[in-house]
């Protein structure tokens, strides 16, 4: 085995190391989660040197410099001011969804004109416009990291597969009966998700359009859709109440996570794939261990419907948004307990994200303002404002240098 070069991760921190074995060169990826300002690089270089024989003394040097760098990034807890650098007046009708690329280079948009649109973030120009689609398109998104291809579902019923670079409609993917209101490309990228109003999730392959399989099994709307890191799982929420858990190489139903009293309004794994998280109309989250499929905690607080979770980068907080004006912090690690509350809104949050550096939460409210948190305080740092109606979509770019705000008012806004 021969070392041929180091690679960062920044969010969540971890290192990878390219080496070559025999003619093949190969990735190992060492998680770092647990790297802080106190961390004592020289210390955590010489641990990694000795659980990894592909480290020599000869890179000793590069490997410190390299975790050092990491460190300065990872653990950089100055608080940022975001100013308005693009307003991009993006469709004719209103937007649906927005998501970015691994860079935080291009973004999409979608919306009831029946369009997607690509834009660069830097000059605010429109790159390409998605046409195709006979209804509202909803569900967006690229697959990264590769970033080559996009996936798009529509309330036709059908979802299509896009060249990035392009624009040329590769793909479409026939077989449901209801709207299509959730796509995600597997971790391996030869296959495509969907879920649907029409209760049902399929799986298509990625090269033929062939669809491999269908997952039935709720009894109401499908509405989020995740895969496990192996691509062998894929969680579904649905309006029925219940988190379903489905093995993709048989199609087949493991189990559902029922306890919710009401619809759900979004699921998600973490980090590490231990935890399952769901929002429900019930004022309530919920924690679930994916190895015994049962119900870890019940989060207590919200006055009213939790609308949207999320998890930091390294997986153990978990924020939730309310139509109660607020949101939430709350530990995943021992005992669920509630960190802070985020209170200042004047209308209901319906949307949360976390800075990839995990030290802000970001929230978008129906009260047309976008909000920026610190997670050790809870107080408002910065109101992002200037949209004339609901800001009901937000999200950070990978390095955390880019917000983006999507509104009602048609606009989406670049915050640098």
């Amino acid at each position: 085995m021969r070392l041929l070069r180091f690679l960062l991760r920044y969010f969540p921190p971890g290192l990878a190391l390219e080496y070559r074995q025999g003619g093949d060169v190969k990735t190992k990826m060492i998680d770092l989660l647990d790297l802080s300002i106190e961390t004592d690089i020289k210390a955590l270089a010489e641990s990694i040197k000795a659980s990894e024989p592909v480290i020599t003394e000869s890179v000793m040097d590069q490997l410190v410099e390299t975790l050092q760098k990491l460190q300065a990034k990872v653990c950089n807890v100055d608080v940022k001011r975001y100013y308005k650098h693009k307003t991009l007046r993006t469709h004719l009708l209103p937007l649906t969804n927005i998501a970015f690329d691994k860079l935080g280079k291009r973004c999409l948009t979608g919306s009831y004109d029946r369009t997607c649109k690509v834009w660069d973030i830097e000059s605010g120009e429109e790159l390409l416009t998605l046409e195709g689609h006979k209804n509202v398109v909803y569900a967006v998104s690229f697959n990264n990291p590769i970033s080559d291809k996009i996936v798009t579902g529509s309330f036709d019923k059908t979802a299509n597969i896009w060249c990035s670079r392009t624009g040329h409609c590769l793909l479409t993917f026939w077989g449901h009966d209801g709207e299509v209101v959730v796509t995600k490309f597997s971790p391996t990228q030869n296959k495509v998700a969907t879920g649907s109003l029409d209760a049902t999730s399929r799986i298509f392959n990625l090269t033929t359009g062939q669809e491999l399989g269908l997952l039935k099994g709720h009894t109401a709307e499908v509405i989020a859709l995740h895969y496990n890191d192996d691509g062998n799982q894929i969680i579904t929420g649905s309006f029925d109440g219940t988190v379903n858990v489905w093995d993709t190489r048989t199609f087949t139903r493991v189990c559902a996570l029922i306890g919710h009293r009401s619809e759900l309004s979004n699921c998600l794994y973490n980090f590490d794939y231990s935890l399952i998280a769901s929002s429900s109309m019930d004022k309530t989250a919920k924690l679930w261990d994916t190895r015994k499929n049962e119900c870890l905690a019940t989060l207590l607080g919200h006055d009213d419907e939790v609308l949207d979770l999320t998890f930091d980068n390294k997986g153990k907080r978990l924020a939730t948004a309310s139509s109660d004006t607020t949101a939430r912090v709350w530990d995943t690690t021992t005992d669920f307990r509630q960190l802070s509350v985020m209170q200042g809104h004047r209308e209901e949050v319906s949307k949360v994200c976390f800075s990839p550096n995990g030290h802000h939460l970001l929230t978008s409210s129906l009260d047309k303002t976008a909000r920026l948190w610190s997670l050790e305080s809870g107080y408002c740092v910065q109101k992002l404002e200037g949209h004339t109606d609901d800001v009901f979509s937000c999200a950070f770019s990978y390095t955390g240098d880019t917000i983006v705000t999507a509104s009602k008012d048609n606009t989406c806004t670049i915050w640098r």
